[in-house]
């Protein structure tokens, strides 16, 4: 049994690489890391393998003597949300935005917080050891028992209401897009209760429609919503309900780096923007950063991965930090991404100030940035390849202080993401062009 931890926990293909007997291993690893004293919160997604690994992690935990609440499927910031209230360890099987056939497993810390390295260590270090040594566990009253976290739903939905102190969304038409995910039946739930008006998109999980031609990754079908019924925003989330993508009244998507300068304009008008800065990552838009700095906000830059934005946020106790995918992270209020509490405190943005949400998104002015994903073999072969650094060094030059490029392999998809930010489209989109073919020759086609 092996496994390595990626930006956003343990991902692979369900009853291939992410097995049943793997992701109990995971569960007795994550118990003797994590600790037995307090129950395990399990959640997980609407794909179907989520039931067969659950019973699986399951099985796991109370093999080593953790007792389990099962809280069904729920989005990852509510299951660490129920984690956090009960000062517990939590587990959310989830692969987030990729395809129905993938699963995957995030844990939590006591708390419902992200697994430092070094623990992420520690679990990998016990699963390597129990494929080599007889597991001992408890026995008798020893073994863990789970049972159902009763109302686990409703109290996600109080908590992401009570974020709002009592404020409402004055009647917003607002369109939600659930992925057909974990966020299917507490996104809408959410919103109506702040006395939105809400259509609904991609709310009928069926197991394997999760991801597909929807939500996040895929907002086409929301944009022609919001301009079909005329609406003051749409909202579009990914599979577990982490992140958030937006649409404009006039159906143009806005990112998480539209959604950043919004919250820290509203945060810095209300005194909340604490130390005047913002966290972002690498992929953030150059336009961000001058917005931000124009307004005499500091933008604190870190790797790609909300773990990282976690961190800084942390390390210098912060208020406010996101990704450009749409993970938007409040502290005060929530431990992780929580894609529908950013929708909710966008909406109040709107309501509070009257604007469009237009003219609200078009604060930053967007440097020219494409985005590549680039599907390998193996991104590893892209360490060593001397011709393919080469070609990316001369790439910068001819790029100049007007330009940057960032290449870097996915944490959770056996992929490589090409950035390439120029003073024109054209030249950002030739530069992408030639470096995804080149990281191709580098790392090898995968056979379709």
């Amino acid at each position: 049994m092996t496994l390595r931890f990626g930006t956003d926990g343990i991902r692979g293909l369900a009853n291939r690489e992410l097995t049943p007997e793997l992701v109990t291993g995971v569960g007795r690893a994550a118990a003797r890391v994590l600790g037995t004293t307090r129950p395990f919160v399990v959640g997980r997604d609407t794909r179907r393998s989520g039931p067969m690994l659950e019973a699986a992690l399951v099985a796991g935990l109370c093999a080593e003597g953790a007792d389990v609440l099962l809280a069904g499927v729920l989005p990852t910031p509510a299951v660490a949300q129920l984690a956090h209230a009960r000062e517990a360890p939590a587990a959310m099987i989830t692969a987030s935005h990729n395809a129905y056939a993938d699963n995957g497993i995030k844990l939590f810390a006591v708390g419902g917080r992200k697994l430092s390295d070094e623990v992420e260590r520690n679990v990998e270090h016990e699963l390597r050891d129990l494929a080599t040594t007889m597991p001992n566990g408890p026995e008798g009253r020893g073994v863990g028992v789970a049972s159902e976290l009763r109302g686990a739903l409703d109290e996600y939905v109080a908590h992401a209401v009570g974020a709002l102190d009592e404020r409402r969304l004055g009647g917003l038409r607002v369109v939600v897009d659930c992925a057909n995910g974990a966020a299917f039946r507490a996104a809408p739930r959410v919103l109506r209760e702040l006395g939105a008006h809400v259509e609904v998109l991609h709310a009928a999980p069926n197991g394997t429609n999760i991801n597909d031609g929807c939500g996040s990754t895929d907002p086409s079908d929301l944009q022609r919503a919001v301009v079909a019924v005329g609406a003051d925003a749409g909202l579009a989330f990914d599979g577990d309900g982490d992140r958030l993508i937006a649409v404009d009244e006039r159906g143009e998507i806005v990112d998480g780096d539209q959604l950043l300068a919004i919250a820290a304009f509203d945060l810095q008008e209300r005194g909340q923007l604490r130390h005047n800065a913002v966290v972002v990552t690498q992929m953030a838009n150059g336009g961000l950063h001058r917005t931000l700095r124009e307004a005499g906000i500091e933008v604190v830059e870190v790797e790609v991965g909300d773990r990282n934005v976690l961190d800084a946020l942390a390390r210098r106790d912060l208020s406010l930090g996101g990704e450009q995918s749409g993970h938007i992270i409040f502290p005060d209020l929530a431990t992780t991404g929580d894609g529908v509490l950013t929708g909710a405190l966008l909406l109040d943005v709107l309501d509070g100030t009257g604007q469009r949400l237009s003219a609200l998104a078009g604060i930053v002015q967007r440097t020219p940035q494409v985005l590549r994903a680039v599907p390998v073999d193996d991104p590893k072969q892209l360490d060593t390849d001397r011709n393919f650094w080469r070609a990316a060094q001369e790439a910068q030059d001819e790029l100049g202080e007007e330009g940057r490029l960032l290449v870097r392999p996915s944490g959770t998809e056996p992929v490589v993401r090409v950035m390439v930010e120029a003073p024109t489209w054209e030249a950002a989109e030739r530069t992408a062009d030639a470096l995804a073919t080149a990281v191709e020759v580098a790392c090898g086609i995968p056979e379709r």
